[in-house]
């Protein structure tokens, strides 16, 4: 590493102030590598940072680094690491958990009360430069992944996660609600395990042309706040109710729609975060045995999400819309914030 390198890094100040600042260069702790940063996403959840300085329980209250849909190059090795070699090229998987709570043994290690998750606060994240990271977390990328796909392993992580708590396989007639770019990493998800017909919902019209163009059998434009109106649209354009609905809105009258266009016994999704509290028909979901099952970030998910991209199972690429370097964050943040020129994936590229 050069001695005049530098950690030029994207730094929440507080509620609404991003600014671009040099940090220290870290080193690798025992059982980590440094990372060179290559390609970061910038989720839902950084805006929302940004913009509210809060979601639900978790409040930037101290200066926070941005940035977990990530991937880079290892840079060096610290104590202990054999699994990989300075020069290889990584996914990030930003939470690391425990490894020693119940939860964790379990295999359920989302859902670890000790787990350090990257840009949640008040734990830093990875949009800078050079950053540290737990070795059995990072992912080598065989030649042919992209960086960028690498970073996209992260919101696919989520859709497969979400595909597997509501049992999508060969034949599902599947719900997806809302096609921000979780939406369309479970439609994604969804294909690629057998869903015999997709369909997606949304209030945005070129959000919709995208999810066609990603495989969705039917894209449904919500316009009306009739939730029961809605779930009769979508038993009409499916030809039946689906059997796994997957709600990534977080919006109210989307939940609504959800429960009640899932078929009897089938499952609902909750994985979009809105309001602490909903109104919803519960009473119709628990006369009709409609499971909703909570989604939590995912376990278990990257290797089975690098492998659907290796093997060309899923292509995530046309959901990265805009690409910047790291010294116009503030120019990419607030392009993903308005969702200006199409945005979908904002990706922000951290090497010089």
């Amino acid at each position: 590493m050069s001695g005049t390198a530098r950690n030029l890094t994207a730094v929440l100040k507080k509620k609404g102030e991003l600014v671009l600042e040099d940090t220290p260069i870290p080193k690798p702790g025992l059982n980590e590598v440094q990372l060179r940063v290559q390609s970061v996403g910038i989720c839902g959840s950084d805006v929302h940072y940004v913009v509210d300085g809060k979601i639900g329980r978790f409040v930037v209250n101290s200066p926070m680094i941005l940035g977990h849909e990530s991937s880079g190059i290892v840079s060096a090795l610290g104590e202990g690491v054999t699994s990989l070699k300075v020069g290889d090229r990584v996914a990030i998987e930003p939470g690391v958990p425990c490894r020693m709570c119940s939860y964790c043994k379990e295999g359920r290690y989302n859902l670890c009360p000790d787990i350090v998750f990257c840009a949640t606060p008040p734990v830093d994240g990875s949009l800078r430069r050079f950053y540290c990271h737990a070795a059995d977390f990072c992912y080598k990328l065989p030649g042919h992944v992209t960086l960028d796909e690498g970073a996209l392993l992260e919101p696919l992580a989520v859709g497969v996660y979400s595909c597997r708590r509501g049992g999508v396989q060969l034949g599902s007639n599947v719900l997806v609600l809302g096609s921000g770019p979780i939406g369309l990493m479970c439609l994604l998800s969804a294909k690629a395990m057998g869903a015999a017909k997709i369909i997606v919902t949304d209030l945005d019209q070129g959000r919709l042309d995208m999810a066609k163009k990603l495989g969705a059998h039917h894209a449904l434009r919500v316009d009306t706040q009739d939730s029961e109106e809605m779930a009769r649209r979508v038993e009409a354009a499916l030809g039946c109710k689906p059997e796994i609905s997957i709600e990534c809105s977080g919006a109210e009258a989307s939940t609504q729609t959800g429960i009640y266009a899932t078929k009897s016994g089938g499952v609902l999704l909750l994985v979009g975060r809105g309001r602490y509290h909903l109104l919803l028909p519960i009473v119709n979901a628990a006369a009709r045995e409609v499971d909703i099952r909570g989604v939590f970030r995912y376990a278990n998910c990257y290797p089975l999400a690098l492998e659907m991209i290796a093997s060309g199972k899923v292509d995530a690429k046309p959901l990265i819309t805009h690409h910047f370097p790291l010294e116009k964050t503030l120019e990419a943040f607030e392009t993903s914030r308005t969702g200006a020129g199409g945005a979908i994936k904002v990706m922000i590229h951290c090497d010089q």
